[in-house]
């Protein structure tokens, strides 16, 4: 591996000791790189699912800009810093045509891929928070969009549906027609969010776009989270989204498939507490189908992937995108069993912002 990447390593640091594989990462290709003075994160950004680079780097740099502007005390999450290359490039392209980027590693720190204690939860949650307060006053106009249709619901039902008929067949596996039901049962959701922001009620804002559990880094001391990372997809969007994929990923159970309220009460408290200043009436009031939605969306997103032969996720096996998939519905059954718990948590915690 050092032999092979050395060469692109080499782009960013005149020395280099080792190079090994770094995270699990379904999308791009990521190694640390060691040297005499400090390790940096090095990564192929994969150009299927995002084919201009230049516009990630573009929008990381205003976002670092921005965030560098505000008062020190204040911020209280690290932004990995953009390296350059000998050039003074924030990219580097191969012989292969592929485009390499660099950041600065976070030393000291962990992910997790499991919220193991509700003090876990409550960091996501602040943390998400804080990030969204952070940016809230950047206009999301002067950033690329740099993956066109990520989130819409709706472009995905509709993806799902233009190859659905030839796929689904009787001898299908039970896993498959289940998906194939739960989608046409839930299908009026996907549109929940969208129809929000085109009717004016959702304002669009700075998102992360891929807020997920793994890519919060926990210091190892303090088990408190200081940095946000996999800021490739940092976007115009609606901040449901990342509120919505965060809970999805924190509360998820494992065995059996469930959905934990009390992880969900611990991280929106949290993420309220920080975020909760910019939140108007319809923000509380599309939190629930928003928690509700991203699961059915990612469903439908590895479902379909797996019925066009597994092309955008990584797999390890041919049918881990339709268990993926599984696993997203049931957490929606879940998250569906438990509506009125949930609305009812989010009133509670709204009253609590509006008064304190």
């Amino acid at each position: 591996m050092l032999n092979t990447l050395l060469p692109i390593a080499n782009q960013f640091a005149r020395t280099v000791t080792e190079i090994t594989p770094l995270g699990n990462g379904l999308i791009n290709d990521t190694y640390l790189v060691a040297t005499p003075s400090s390790p940096f994160v090095l990564q192929r950004i994969n150009r299927t699912v995002f084919p201009a680079p230049e516009q990630i780097m573009a929008n990381l740099t205003m976002l670092d800009r921005h965030i560098a502007q505000k008062i020190d005390a204040s911020v209280m999450l690290q932004i990995p810093e953009i390296l350059k290359t000998a050039d003074n490039n924030s990219l580097y392209q191969d012989q292969n045509g592929d485009c390499w980027r660099a950041l600065s590693f976070i030393a000291n720190t962990e992910g997790i891929e499991t919220i193991g204690t509700i003090s876990d939860a409550e960091q996501a949650g602040f943390a998400l928070g804080h990030f969204h307060r952070l940016i809230s006053d950047l206009n999301p106009h002067r950033l690329h969009d740099t993956l066109p249709g990520f989130h819409i619901a709706p472009g995905y039902l509709k993806h799902y549906h233009q190859i659905l008929k030839p796929q689904i067949k009787l001898d299908s596996p039970s896993e498959s027609r289940y998906c194939a039901e739960f989608i046409a049962k839930l299908q009026p959701i996907a549109d929940d969010l969208e129809a929000a922001k085109h009717q004016g009620l959702l304002s669009l804002r700075v998102i992360h776009g891929d807020p997920k559990l793994n890519n919060f880094l926990f210091d190892k001391h303090s088990k408190r989270i200081v940095s946000i990372i996999d800021l490739d997809t940092v976007k115009p969007g609606l901040v449901h989204y990342d509120i919505g994929d965060c809970v999805r990923s924190c509360c998820y159970n494992a065995e059996p498939v469930g959905f934990n309220m009390d992880i969900c009460a611990a991280l929106l408290k949290s993420y309220l507490n920080e975020a909760g200043a910019f939140f108007t009436e319809h923000d509380y009031h599309y939190l629930y189908p928003a928690i509700r939605l991203i699961p059915f969306e990612l469903g439908i997103r590895f479902y379909t992937d797996y019925l066009e032969g597994n092309r955008y996720f990584k797999v390890t096996e041919p049918e881990q995108n339709l268990q993926r998939a599984v696993g997203q519905f049931r957490l929606c059954e879940s998250i569906m069993a438990q509506e009125t718990v949930i609305k009812d948590l989010v009133l509670q915690l709204q009253n609590k912002v509006n008064t304190d």
